[in-house]
């Protein structure tokens, strides 16, 4: 097997840097679930605050943050909405329905990534007994990539409130939406009462993410977390490399941002590839039928992780900061050299 020299696969293939390993290794621990370790408490409070929320809860990822929000906003039997290509339904082995019984009202999505109002409203379930009573509105942002308007998110959350519903917002990469749209993380998250960040995509951090909401519902997170395993003792280690993170990794996403466009541009030049230019740090490449597994296959020999299988003949290449413009530049010189072959 061929070593991966430039890793396009993910930005949750980041390493720890020097000075995040040695964050870690001074970290000052406890017990986290006796509630005295004082790094974890400094993570929780910080992400709370840079999203402007009252509480958060450590994760040990976003899948489990996601769950667990969904859990605490609903019963058994309760209904949420999410779009068709959701993380939180679509990606994380449906643990909503068949650990939190819950029922999933997926809705399609429009070719921006939004939800249709209408589409949102006509999935409600009101008060008739044959259907799932709705309780929550699910949203993501970044949706692949892509940062969501902000208008859109105002308007979606206000039919959810209009209709007494509880919002989530999946934003395990929503520093790069605040950072990609020159808008404060803050504001993005404002109109949601539950939000999931991910410390391990483009912050870099190895492991985890925060719930972040309303001190009440973080507190019944919490308790939903120690049953599915979630409890954790001296994870201060973890929470460390977070906090380096928030200090120093969150502007810098500009770079990844930077080094996705100048990827996509590179690879628009080449008549075989059909290139979706990015909002945020992923590029999406649709490779001609014929030539698809091939490439794939080049790459690999070459040297290059590339995650593909999405319609058979897309690509997905996602910068983060182990990524330079010397790796982009590798990249653009592979594929020129096989379609010119």
């Amino acid at each position: 097997m061929t070593q991966i020299r430039d890793d396009f696969r993910s930005d949750t293939v980041t390493r720890p840097s020097a000075g995040m390993r040695r964050a870690m290794a001074e970290a000052e621990v406890g017990d986290d679930v006796f509630g005295d370790d004082p790094t974890v408490q400094r993570l929780e409070a910080a992400v709370a605050e840079r999203l402007g929320k009252a509480a958060g809860v450590f994760m040990t990822s976003g899948t489990q943050s996601n769950l667990l929000a969904l859990l605490a906003h609903c019963g058994r039997g309760d209904g949420y909405i999410a779009g068709m290509e959701a993380h939180c339904y679509a990606h994380e082995q449906g643990g909503a329905a068949w650990i939190g019984s819950l029922q999933p009202q997926p809705v399609p999505h429009q070719p921006d990534g939004t939800l249709a109002l209408a589409d949102i409203e006509a999935a409600i379930g009101d008060d008739d007994p044959h259907v799932a009573t709705t309780r929550l509105v699910a949203l993501e942002n970044t949706f692949h990539g892509k940062v969501m308007p902000q208008v859109w998110i105002g308007e979606a959350t206000a039919l959810a409130r209009a209709h007494g519903l509880a919002t989530h917002l999946d934003g395990a990469r929503v520093f790069n939406a605040a950072v990609a749209g020159n808008i404060d993380v803050a504001e993005i998250a404002r109109p949601f009462d539950t939000v999931s960040v991910c410390l391990s995509k483009g912050l870099g951090a190895p492991i985890g993410s925060v719930l972040v909401g309303e001190a009440a519902l973080l507190a019944k997170a919490r308790r939903l977390r120690k049953a599915l395993g979630g409890g954790l003792r001296q994870v201060g280690i973890l929470a460390a490399a977070g906090l380096y993170a928030l200090e120093h990794n969150v502007e810098r996403l500009a770079d990844d941002h930077a080094n996705a466009r100048r990827l996509a541009e590179g690879l628009a030049r080449i008549p075989d590839l059909a290139v979706t230019p990015p909002d945020t740090n992923i590029v999406w490449v649709s490779v001609a039928p014929a030539r698809s597994k091939a490439f794939s296959d080049f790459l690999g020999a070459e040297g290059f992780g590339v995650t593909g299988g999405y319609g058979k003949t897309q690509q997905r290449w996602v910068t983060h900061l182990d990524v330079d413009s010397a790796a982009i530049d590798r990249a653009i010189a592979a594929a020129e050299r096989f379609f010119s072959a």
